[in-house]
């Protein structure tokens, strides 16, 4: 009998994964985007209260393996799903997606939060910020030299000396090049996140000769077993089964 699984998604490696999940297993995702409808495993959306919260839920679920495929910077998340397990006696899988490296030419700059973001976009005139919804959270405070383009998964009106895109990868290599055109992108703002999914933008900025700002990769904590490759914990879970 397969064990009851909880997997902790929001990534496209666990939506991949939660397709093959049977009934008995849950996917859970925080609520930010598309909630999926066709998935073969049960899904629950919200939070769960923090690491206590989740670890009582596993109790009361009978989980018998918790998965942390949920993104490299949902650092508070990781860190209740190692705490969770603890507090409930089960094992954690994660998979800890490699982040990308930089090749011949790129002009990558790591910066750690908002202020040193902040300081090293100074000189430019057209960032595009592919952080999330952060950026948001400042469209106030745009220097007046400066015009903001936010891409995050939704749109909202815009704002002056900014626009907000509301979109979800994967992002096709000519269409990011149409789009660095159109807005003019002098800085690209970015997150280590890894995803294939989203890395065009990184070619685009290779072939314009742009910079790229980083933010750096929060520290996750360690769990029982921590996987590179989606198939690699696919594997070890098939193993488990037999």
């Amino acid at each position: 009998m397969s064990p009851r699984i909880l997997l902790l998604g929001g990534t496209t490696e666990a939506l991949r994964l939660a397709r093959r999940l049977g009934p008995e297993s849950i996917y859970s995702l925080a609520g930010l985007g598309r909630v999926p409808d066709d998935l073969p495993c049960q899904v629950r959306v919200g939070g769960f209260g923090g690491a206590e919260g989740l670890a009582a839920f596993i109790r009361e679920q009978g989980i018998e393996l918790l998965l942390d495929l949920t993104h490299p910077y949902a650092a508070q998340i990781s860190a209740n799903a190692a705490r969770a397990a603890e507090l409930s006696g089960v094992a954690c899988w994660a998979l800890r997606r490699p982040g990308w490296q930089a090749g011949a030419g790129d002009d990558w700059r790591e910066v750690d939060d908002w202020a040193e973001l902040v300081a090293a976009l100074e000189h430019f005139q057209r960032p595009l910020f592919t952080l999330g919804r952060e950026p948001l959270e400042h469209l106030h405070e745009i220097p007046l030299h400066q015009h903001w383009t936010v891409r995050c998964l939704t749109a909202q009106q815009a704002v002056p000396r900014a626009e907000i895109i509301g979109a979800r990868g994967p992002f096709a290599l000519d269409e990011e090049r149409a789009l660095f055109a159109r807005l003019g992108t002098d800085v690209l703002i970015s997150k280590n996140s890894g995803s294939a999914s989203t890395e065009p933008k990184l070619q685009v900025a290779r072939e314009l000769g742009l910079p790229v700002l980083l933010l750096r990769r929060p520290e996750l904590p360690a769990v029982e077993r921590e996987f590179a490759q989606l198939e690699d914990l696919w594997g070890a879970l098939q193993r488990r089964l037999v």
